[in-house]
């Protein structure tokens, strides 16, 4: 299956085309706040080479979030139009999910744990402002307690400190308790993302690694449609992309304009 992925929930902005999983190729900018110019010049790009090798666009993948409210609409809109236009579905992938693929991908050390017996617990953030990030814990197969619902799995979390964390995500198959009723050490977390460098500086626990300079990128969603519910026709036309929080309109502070 050759899929079209769009990831825009941060300030990375990223597209690419892949084939039965693997990324064909990518397109990405860590510039920050240019997506709405930024995407369509990659898609351009993505379905040129596609054309030219012959393969065909079966579904949009879409990043869905939580993250950047604006990054989210432009992501959403797009691939929306895209799938209106070639006639083919949509398919949402979770952000925390995405940031979780591309920390297995990346990171050695990560890669090692999740193939040794010793249990290791992911923790995506992706920034939220302030002290708070949109977070959800994940097992060593990336996966989070099914029967919960979208909303339950990933949170709004202002980070206090590592209990703070593991208190919003009460899932005993990852987040073990010691007798004491203190975290279980034997356990490693590993934390990325964009909103887990200003959590470096209050989480001191030893078995809670921070893994810098990992971002949700495009390229990752090819692994993780399968299984996925597609999106199209009537229904395409109600899709939003999951925000957490809702865009508030602030007063403007700059003189003049009221």
């Amino acid at each position: 299956m050759t899929i079209l992925c769009i990831e825009t929930s941060t300030s990375v902005c990223s597209a690419a085309i892949c084939k039965d999983g693997e990324p064909v190729k990518q397109c990405i900018s860590y510039e920050g706040s240019n997506h709405a110019r930024l995407l369509p010049r990659y898609i351009e790009e993505l379905l040129s080479l596609a054309r030219e090798q012959g393969l065909s666009i079966e579904a949009v993948a879409l990043s869905e979030g939580p993250g950047s409210y604006t990054g989210l609409r432009i992501g959403a809109s797009t691939a929306k139009g895209l799938c209106y236009g070639l006639n083919i579905p949509l398919i949402p992938i979770p952000t925390l999910e995405v940031l979780c693929e591309a920390a297995r991908e990346k990171i050695p050390c990560i890669h090692a744990r999740l193939q040794s017996a010793e249990p290791a617990v992911l923790v995506p953030m992706i920034d939220a402002r302030r002290m708070e990030v949109y977070t959800a814990i994940f097992d060593s197969e990336s996966k989070v307690e099914s029967t919960k619902s979208k909303e339950e799995r990933a949170r709004a979390v202002v980070v206090e400190n590592e209990e703070s964390v593991l208190s919003q995500h009460a899932q005993p198959a990852v987040c073990a308790q010691s007798a004491e009723g203190g975290l279980a050490a034997e356990r490693s977390y590993f934390y990325f993302g964009d909103g887990a460098a200003k959590c470096a500086k209050i989480f001191t626990k030893p078995n809670w690694h921070f893994i810098p300079n990992i971002v949700p990128e495009a390229q990752y969603m090819g692994a993780l449609v399968e299984s996925r519910k597609m999106i199209s026709g009537a229904e395409l036309a109600y899709y939003e992309p999951f925000y957490l929080k809702e865009f508030i309109a602030a007063p403007s502070h700059v003189k003049g304009l009221n």
